[in-house]
């Protein structure tokens, strides 16, 4: 259960109201997340704002989805996996590539060595080689992609940490990560 006190979009007042009212507008809804992390109207705006950002850059939908899902199975976020697996779907992601995104592969080579160079940068928290950074250049993915996915990487921490930190509600079909099952 929550254990931060969700705020109530019909009772926000001020620039909560405001940050949550924008939420639903553009995705029809208010999830858990926003409403957890409402408690805190800097850290919401924050989120919204950065991940408005990235929303322009040059990676697809569906590869920034991969590297939501492989960030929340190395970091056991079971929130961040079900509702990544959902977008995932939304964005144009099968069933199949939502499974390999969970396991740090992918079948199309672009958004395998994207997701491989998530997986690294997660795993080495950022103390990439030049190989590694080699490999996904090799791969056909441009400085500014490849600049993007740390970029994905760090918000999908923050996300993933904070869901964890504050037992944030599932309000998504429920997909349990495997580095949760085994904690």
């Amino acid at each position: 259960m929550n254990r931060l006190h969700p705020v109530d979009p019909a009772t926000a007042e001020g620039k909560t109201k405001t940050l949550l009212d924008g939420v639903k507008a553009g995705i029809g809804s208010v999830p858990n997340i926003f409403r957890v992390m409402a408690a805190s109207p800097a850290s919401l705006e924050a989120y919204l704002s950065y991940n408005r950002a990235l929303s322009h850059g040059e990676l697809p939908a569906k590869i920034r989805e991969q590297i939501a899902l492989v960030a929340a199975e190395i970091n056991g976020c079971d929130y961040c996996a079900s509702a990544h697996s959902l977008l995932g779907k939304n964005s144009g992601l099968s069933q199949e590539d939502i499974t390999k995104a969970l396991q740090g592969t992918a079948v199309d080579p672009k958004a395998d060595a994207a997701i491989h160079f998530a997986k690294l940068l997660l795993e080495k928290r950022g103390r990439i080689s030049e190989s590694d950074l080699n490999r996904v250049s090799e791969a056909g993915l441009s400085d500014a992609e490849i600049g993007e996915i740390v970029a994905h990487v760090a918000i999908n921490v923050f996300t993933n940490y904070f869901n964890i930190a504050f037992d944030t509600e599932i309000d998504f079909p429920v997909v349990r990560t495997q580095q949760a099952k085994a904690a």
